[in-house]
């Protein structure tokens, strides 16, 4: 959920605040990565094609929101969405658009963390 003190008491403004948040593709292209579970920079550098520093920033934007959170590992961060009811609205958006609602576009992207790693491993 939105953390209270980065949004005004008023229930408008916080609803506003959400969809500036959503207004950014690739905010909402992170989101969808994150739909399958907790990813480095990394990976989402990999399936995006962004530069690191580009995505640190949208990644920011999201955690200062309260909609995502960071755990450190070692050298590697791993985002994970707080409140999976944000699918709700992403989803609507994307009926309401007429794009179909999945986690991904079917593409399957690796990465050299741990995470990716072990998984390939274990595939």
């Amino acid at each position: 959920m939105i953390e209270e003190q980065k949004i005004k008491n008023d229930p408008l403004e916080a609803e506003t605040q959400v969809f500036k948040i959503l207004t950014h593709p690739a905010r909402i292209a992170i989101l969808n990565i994150l739909r399958d579970g907790e990813r480095c920079v990394c990976h989402m550098e990999a399936y995006l094609g962004y530069r690191q520093s580009y995505i640190s920033q949208q990644l920011a934007v999201l955690r200062e929101a309260g909609l995502i959170q960071d755990r450190r590992d070692g050298w590697n961060i791993y985002y994970r969405v707080t409140n999976p009811n944000i699918y709700a609205v992403l989803d609507a958006v994307q009926n309401f658009t007429g794009r179909p609602v999945e986690s991904s576009d079917g593409r399957v992207v690796s990465c050299n963390c741990p995470h990716c790693i072990a998984k390939e491993n274990k595939g």
